[in-house]
């Protein structure tokens, strides 16, 4: 195969793992790098390379299991392991987006509060464009619209870039690790760890190279897509980190939240940074408040034996389809609804989220090893050790991270 040939065949697939990888940095994904770089400085840089290898080694065995068997992770279960088991999975999965997709939507409309536009027209606006995004247009359409906003991440490099930091402390910070044995850091160091590999994101990835297509036989390209996306994403967050360790963390500023951040900044980096640190959450959100609803609506339907897919219609796919529809609903009324209790919310989808992870990466490692099911695809032993190691510490750091939330 010529250079040329494989270029193109590189353009034709890559998508899913760039935009999987990305949407991890999502409302709540950006508010914990913001108040990391705010409340500990660089400190927790070096953690960004061990996150970004265990990234790159879950999100390689979704996409690799979608090509080799062109199925999704959740119809692979219930092929596997029953119907019983697949249904309480899917359950637990579905009311933690329920939940995580009314905080994208909280967000956007703390986002564009910072513009002055009410949550009550804010809100209702980014519902419907996600809302058509997906139920009028193709998947073609819709891959390249979503890879577009995968651009406006960037934004996070300038606004870093206006903070002045010194980038010799960076490269320090990033390189060699530093560990501080108190509460707070230990705390904010799981959520870092805790905010990089959600359930959701594996069913999504294999769920979208499915539907794109992708053969085993072009699977290298779909691995560096896989590879881009989990830097690209782990970059941005080491940006995010980086503008606000070198101005919040240096002034003594706390914050709790990514639109603290964003106001905070405009004293110390300038009104611009500020603008562009906005601009990306607003971006994130609404990002995520699309891919959120369309990776539940896609493994209910694979692991209740439903037609799924972007390029259906209501016709042919209409429990996907309303499935998608009412997720965005009712996460933009629980923003609406006066008073609602949104931290509590988002507080209890990350402990069942915490709670979950676990037996999907499980559920992952034992369908990848079955020869049957992936025959010279199944992982080799050498990958299998750093897979269950990968595996075990993300169990542990996530019942350490579920733990501290119940202190």
């Amino acid at each position: 195969m010529t250079r040329w040939k494989r270029f193109l065949i590189l353009l034709a697939i890559i998508g899913p793992g760039i935009i999987t990888a990305n949407v991890d940095n999502d409302a709540g994904g950006i508010a914990t790098y913001s108040i990391t770089g705010a409340h500990f400085g660089y400190s927790m840089l070096w953690s960004l390379i061990p996150i970004t290898i265990a990234l790159i080694v879950i999100q390689e065995m979704s996409a690799r299991m979608g090509a080799v068997t062109g199925k999704g992770l959740a119809e692979l279960i219930r092929e596997n392991y029953g119907v019983k088991i697949t249904f309480w999975l899917m359950l637990f999965l579905l009311l933690t987006d329920l939940g995580n997709t009314a905080a994208e939507f909280a967000g956007w409309a703390a986002s564009n509060e910072l513009f002055g536009v009410s949550k009550y027209l804010s809100v209702p606006i980014g519902a419907l464009l996600v809302w058509l995004l997906v139920v009028k247009g193709s998947y073609r359409v819709v891959e390249k619209i979503f890879l577009a906003v995968c651009l406006v991440y960037l934004v996070y490099i300038p606004a870093a870039f206006m903070a002045k930091p010194d980038w010799s402390q960076v490269a320090r910070a990033t390189l060699i690790p530093s560990f501080h044995f108190n509460s707070n850091y230990i705390v904010t160091l799981i959520g870092v760890v805790g905010t990089t590999i959600a359930p959701w994101m594996q069913f999504y990835l294999q769920s979208a190279v499915v539907e794109k297509g992708i053969r085993k036989e072009d699977y290298w390209a779909s691995r560096l897509d896989v590879i881009i996306g989990c830097f690209m994403t782990d970059v941005i967050a080491l940006f995010i980190i980086v503008a606000c360790g070198a101005t919040l963390f240096k002034a003594g500023i706390k914050i709790e939240s990514a639109k603290d951040a964003a106001i905070s900044l405009a004293p110390i980096a300038g009104k611009y940074a500020s603008v562009l640190f906005a601009i990306g959450l607003a971006n994130a959100s609404l990002f995520s408040a699309s891919i959120l609803p369309l990776a539940t609506a896609y493994y209910i339907c694979e692991g209740m034996g439903w037609e799924a897919g972007v390029n259906k219609t209501f016709k042919d796919a209409p429990q996907f389809m309303w499935l998608y529809t009412l997720l965005i609903a009712i996460g933009a009324l629980i923003v609406l609804f006066p008073n609602a209790p949104l931290i509590p919310i988002m507080w209890i989808s990350q402990v069942i989220n915490g709670v979950m992870l676990p037996f999907v990466l499980i559920f992952m490692l034992a369908l990848i090893n079955k020869t049957e099911l992936m025959g010279n695809y199944s992982n080799s032993n050498a990958f299998n050790r750093i897979a269950w190691a990968t595996t075990i510490i993300m169990i542990a750091l996530t019942g350490m991270f579920v733990v501290t939330m119940f202190v």
